[in-house]
C-alpha cells in the first residue's frame, strides 16, 4: 500500500491532539492507516514496524511533526491536507467567552481559594511552571517528565521547608480530600492513606481495597526517582509525615520499587514514629530484606511482596483497627493458588502447539510492568525481558521486538514522547498486539487495564476487537492464543468495571481479579510446557 509523510518542521502539539487528529484521519475515506507523531527514533520505528514509514522520514528530527498515511495514491494528498487542516483548527480554536486564565498566576488570582496546581506540560518547560506554582504557595501535582534530576531535588527542598506537596515530576496519580488528580479511580472514603512513588500502583492498590468495601483518606504521589538516593525520598517522608499526623488516617500504606538502601531506612525510621499500622510494598524486595528491625519493631510494620499482597495487608490491618470487616474473605492470603485456576491453565496448556513457549505482556502501568516481573521471577524457569526489567541482564535490546518471555511497559518515555499515553489510547498496544500474534512462538499474550479519570473512556470497545482478530491470526495459523488480563479500576469508574469485564470476557480473555493474579495464570499456563 503507498505511504505519504508530511514533516511539519518544529512543531509541536500536545500528544491528546495528536491522537485526536490520528484518529480523525483514519476515518478519512479511503485511508487504510495513519499516525500523527513527533519524529523520535522510537516513533519512527514503530511507524517502520506499522508499514507507514518511507524514505523522505529519515530527514524529520525529534522536534518535527510527522504525518503518515497510507490507501490508494489518489487520497493521500487530501488526506494529508486534511490533518494539516485539522491541526490548524486546533491551534485557533477560541474559547467561548469563558475566561481562562494563560498563567498559573493568574488563574491563582482570579481563585484565592485554589491550592493545588496540576502541570502537564513539555518537560523543558515543566520545572519553571512548578516553581511559579510553588512561589504562590500551592501544592503541585507535576505531571511532566523529562524534568531533570537536579530540578526535581531543588523543587522538593523548597516545598519541604515551606510545608508544600511536590509531587513529581512524573506523578501521574494523587487522590487529595477525595478529589482525583491526573489518572485516579472512584474510590470509596476510608481508614487508609498511602503514599506512592508509583501511578499505577496507587491505583492498583486502592481499587483493590475499594473492591473489598476499603476507602482510603488520601493518596499522594511522589513521582518515581522519589527514593533515589540523591533525591532522598523527600516526598516519600513528606507524604508519610502528613498522613500520621491526620487523625482519619488509621492504616498506611507506602508504595515503591526497590529503593535505595538509605533512603529505605529513612522511611522505616520515620514509618516507626507512630502507633499506626504501615505496610511498606517496596516492590520485589523479600521480607527479610526490608526490615532490619527487631520482631518488636514488626508488630506495626509489614513487607508485601507484590501490590496486591499490601491491599490485602492492609484491609487486615483496617480490621483488626475495629472496622467493620472488609468485605469478601479477608482471611485468604492472595498468595494461596486456588484449585480451579490450576485446571483452568492446564486445559489451556494442552490447546497450545509445541512451539509456543513464550509469555508476551504489553502493559500501560509501569509499576503494574514490573510487579508482574517480580511474580514470574519465582514462577518461571527461563528470563523475562524487558525495557523496564528487574535485572539489566534482561534489558530487552530493542523494545520493538519480543524475544523469549517479554515484557513491555508501553508507558516508557521512549513510548510516550510525541504521543499519548496508552492509558489514554489504545492504537500502539493493538498494534503490538497483532505483531504478537503472528509469532508462532507465542503462547500467553497478557494485558493491563486501567480504568479511572483521564484514561480511555471504553478501552474494551477498542481493545476487544483487537483481541478476537489476534486470536484469529493465531488460529488461522494452527495456533491457540491465551490473553489474560487484569482491571485495574472500580464499579464507580466513568468506564464501568463490570462492563468492561464483560465485553473482554465475550473476546475470549481471561479477565482476572488483580495485575499480580493474571500474572500468576499466565505462569500457571506456562508452567505446563512439557
Amino acid at each position: 500500500m503507498p505511504v505519504k509523510i508530511l514533516i511539519k518542521r518544529s512543531e509541536y502539539h500536545d500528544s491528546v491532539t495528536l491522537m485526536l487528529v490520528a484518529r480523525e484521519l483514519s476515518h478519512f475515506p479511503g485511508v487504510s492507516d495513519a499516525a500523527v507523531v513527533m519524529a523520535t527514533e522510537a516513533n519512527k520505528g514503530l511507524l517502520k514496524n506499522a508499514g507507514l514509514l518511507n524514505p523522505e522520514a529519515n530527514s524529520a528530527s525529534p522536534n518535527d511533526l510527522l504525518i503518515a498515511v497510507s490507501g490508494p495514491e489518489d487520497v493521500l494528498a487530501n488526506a494529508l491536507a486534511r490533518a494539516a487542516e485539522l491541526l490548524g483548527q486546533r491551534q485557533t480554536d477560541i474559547a467561548t467567552g469563558e475566561y481562562r486564565p494563560r498563567t498559573l498566576r493568574s488563574a491563582a488570582r482570579a481563585n484565592p481559594a485554589v491550592n493545588v496546581a496540576v502541570i502537564s506540560v513539555a518537560g523543558r518547560y515543566a520545572a519553571a511552571e512548578a516553581w511559579d506554582a510553588l512561589y504562590l504557595g500551592l501544592h503541585v501535582l507535576l505531571f511532566s517528565d523529562n524534568v531533570s534530576l537536579e530540578d526535581e531535588i531543588s523543587l522538593k527542598r523548597y516545598a519541604v521547608e515551606h510545608g508544600l506537596l511536590m509531587m513529581g515530576p512524573g506523578a501521574g496519580t494523587a487522590i487529595l480530600n477525595g478529589v482525583a488528580l491526573g489518572f485516579a479511580n472512584v474510590l470509596p472514603p476510608g481508614p487508609v492513606g498511602i503514599v506512592s512513588a508509583a501511578g499505577t500502583g496507587l491505583q492498583e492498590v486502592s481499587t483493590l481495597l475499594a473492591k473489598r468495601g476499603v476507602g482510603i483518606t488520601q493518596g499522594i504521589g511522589t513521582g518515581g526517582r522519589d527514593l533515589k538516593e540523591a533525591v532522598g525520598g523527600l516526598m516519600m517522608l513528606a507524604g508519610l509525615k502528613a498522613l500520621q499526623d491526620d487523625p482519619a488516617t488509621r492504616v498506611i500504606v507506602l508504595i515503591s520499587k526497590p529503593p535505595a538502601i538509605t533512603v529505605a531506612r529513612k522511611v522505616f525510621d520515620q514509618a516507626l514514629e507512630s502507633q499506626k499500622p504501615t505496610i511498606v510494598c517496596f516492590l520485589g524486595e523479600q521480607q527479610q530484606q526490608i526490615f532490619r528491625v527487631s520482631e518488636t519493631l514488626k508488630i506495626s510494620l509489614k513487607g508485601a511482596h507484590t501490590l496486591e499482597e499490601a491491599a490485602w495487608l492492609a484491609a487486615e490491618a483496617v480490621r483488626s483497627a475495629g472496622f467493620p470487616r472488609p468485605t469478601g474473605d479477608a482471611s485468604l492470603s492472595p498468595l494461596q493458588p486456588t484449585a480451579s485456576r490450576d485446571l483452568k491453565a492446564i486445559e489451556f496448556r494442552s490447546r497450545l502447539n509445541p512451539t509456543q513457549r513464550y509469555l508476551r505482556s504489553l502493559f500501560s502501568g509501569g509499576t503494574l510492568c514490573y510487579e508482574a516481573q517480580v511474580v514470574w521471577r519465582d514462577l518461571l524457569k527461563e528470563p523475562v525481558f524487558s525495557n523496564a526489567p528487574l535485572e539489566a541482564a534482561n534489558q530487552l535490546p530493542d523494545s520493538l521486538l519480543s524475544q523469549g518471555h517479554t515484557a513491555v511497559d508501553l508507558g516508557e518515555e521512549e513510548f510516550t514522547v510525541g504521543r499519548p499515553h496508552p492509558m489514554i489510547d489504545n492504537d500502539l498496544r493493538i498494534r503490538r498486539l497483532l505483531q504478537e500474534a503472528r509469532d508462532p512462538e507465542a503462547a500467553v499474550l497478557m494485558l493491563d487495564v486501567v480504568l479511572g479519570y483521564g484514561a480511555h473512556p471504553d478501552p474494551a470497545a477498542e481493545l476487544g476487537p483487537a483481541i478476537c482478530q489476534a486470536r484469529r491470526i493465531a488460529q488461522e495459523a494452527g495456533r491457540e492464543l491465551v490473553v489474560v488480563a487484569s482491571i485495574t479500576g472500580t464499579e464507580g469508574d466513568p468506564q464501568d468495571l463490570n462492563r468492561q469485564a464483560g465485553a473482554l470476557g465475550e473476546a475470549g480473555v481471561v479477565v482476572c481479579e488483580s495485575n499480580a493474579a493474571a500474572a500468576r495464570f499466565a505462569a500457571q499456563v506456562l508452567s505446563h510446557h512439557s
